[in-house]
């Protein structure tokens, strides 16, 4: 699905972009009210009438991601006449579905961050398979890539509706600009910025360490512009085990800025008792005298960079995630949540099918800190340019991506707080000298999960 050779080339028009950085067919189906749609958005998905049916949504997402869903939800409403109501879960989400499915009261459809859930959720045979209509929105508007993601030998049971690049490095201009700094291409560069911010008077680098995913983030960037994209599904895979040499050496890259305590806002405790929210508003919160000059993570973080009042593309901009290595390219990791249906009705069905459509994606791209995979969505859509940029590489990249690697895991191994990688990766980031222990721990883990 994904080779190295079309890896890299979307590597390279990724990369490229970024340098250079309504209403139904039949009004709302039948029977139900009108509604609205985005401005400037074309007639789009013809849903049925839905009036009086409830449906339940669950998801993970709280603050600005939470609101801007909701308001996906209200179109989705207004257009179907049904009432949906958001149900706020817990991480990960498969146990609080697992939970909620004991008790006989799931919700109708959820939103899932990890391949590996769906695939667990698929063995544990609670979803239920994408119907016709949502499968010829997928087939007309995602590429093979993103449909398989979805798929669980053979049937398709996800929407990836909300994406990330997650190879990005967003920095505060002014503190670059007080610094004389520039923006690195490979990981030699990024460290030597890194001391010249420092030298400047700021911390240079925000880490979010008490948020573990951000953690294997970090790793797996490193691991895929290192080791390969090869060597990258073999480990996503367990075919490799962790103790194997690649994962030593990008252990020790990582370590050469986790190592310095210096670099990180607040220390290496402080890194540990950050959120990944925080990490982000304290990189954009103070101008040239900010907590940190520059956060790692997604295009998601435009939501919080938002929040500081900073301006994407003059006091925030963004380039991509360096080249480690000699030779080597830099990574293209992407992340997404899928919507899947628990309940075989006609409104959980009518749901996955609008999230499929470019109708759905068009309301929460214009409130920004959102990626959309459906590649039927008009970059004209995105707010700002930093944000059609990335968009339009992520589309432009086709097939040619690597799924994060923790989120195509067990989630008992990459989706678990205090377990598994996200814990493992934290004692890394507090002890960065104990590269083969944390190997032997990786392993011993993932060999556990793997088994179950």
């Amino acid at each position: 699905m994904r080779n190295g050779r079309t890896l890299r080339l979307g590597v390279v028009a990724a990369v490229a972009v970024l340098a250079a950085a309504g209403c139904t067919d039949d009004g709302a189906g039948k029977g139900a009210s009108p509604g609205t749609s985005a401005p400037g958005s074309a007639p789009g998905v013809s849903l049925p009438s839905l009036r009086g049916e409830k449906i339940e949504v669950a998801a993970v997402w709280t603050g600005p991601e939470q609101a801007n869903f909701t308001k996906v939800l209200k179109e989705f409403e207004k257009r179907t006449g049904a009432t949906v109501t958001f149900v706020p879960a817990q991480d990960p989400i498969v146990n609080f579905l697992g939970t909620k499915i004991a008790g006989g009261s799931p919700p109708d459809v959820a939103m899932l961050p990890q391949v590996g859930a769906i695939q667990q959720a698929a063995a544990q045979k609670w979803l239920k398979p994408l119907g016709p209509e949502t499968k010829a929105q997928l087939a007309k508007n995602y590429s093979k890539g993103w449909q398989d993601l979805g798929a669980v030998d053979g049937t398709s049971y996800g929407v990836y509706f909300k994406a990330a690049n997650k190879s990005l490095v967003w920095y505060n201009t002014a503190a670059f600009d007080n610094a004389g700094a520039s923006e690195p291409k490979s990981w030699k560069d990024f460290l030597a910025t890194a001391e010249t911010i420092s030298a400047s008077g700021v911390t240079p680098v925000s880490v979010g360490g008490a948020d573990g995913w951000t953690l294997t983030d970090w790793f797996e960037n490193v691991y895929l512009s290192q080791a390969g994209p090869e060597k990258y599904d073999q480990l996503a895979k367990h075919t490799l085990k962790w103790t194997d040499p690649s994962v030593a050496r990008a252990l020790t890259t990582l370590a050469e800025l986790f190592g310095k305590p210096s670099l990180l806002a607040g220390g290496t405790n402080g890194a540990l008792q950050t959120e990944f929210p925080v990490s982000v508003t304290q990189t954009f919160t103070g101008g040239d005298q900010a907590k940190a000059a520059m956060v790692f993570e997604g295009d998601f973080s435009a939501v919080n960079i938002a929040e500081t009042g900073a301006k994407i593309g003059t006091d925030a901009k963004v380039f991509p995630f360096p080249a480690v290595g000699e030779g080597a390219q830099p990574p293209v990791v992407t992340g997404g949540d899928a919507a899947v249906a628990l309940k075989d009705t006609k409104g959980a069905q009518a749901l996955l099918t609008f999230l499929a459509s470019p109708d759905a994606a068009r309301i929460w791209a214009a409130e920004g800190g959102f990626l959309s995979p459906n590649k039927a969505l008009d970059p004209a859509a995105y707010p700002n340019e930093v944000q059609r940029k990335i968009a339009t590489s992520l589309i432009g990249a086709g097939d040619a991506f690597r799924f994060d690697m923790s989120d195509q895991m067990p989630q008992s191994f990459g989706g678990t707080p205090g377990k598994g990688e996200w814990k493992a990766l934290q004692d890394f980031l507090k002890n960065p000298k104990d590269v083969a222990g944390t190997q032997a721990r990786l392993e011993a883990e993932a060999a556990k999960a793997y088994k179950g």
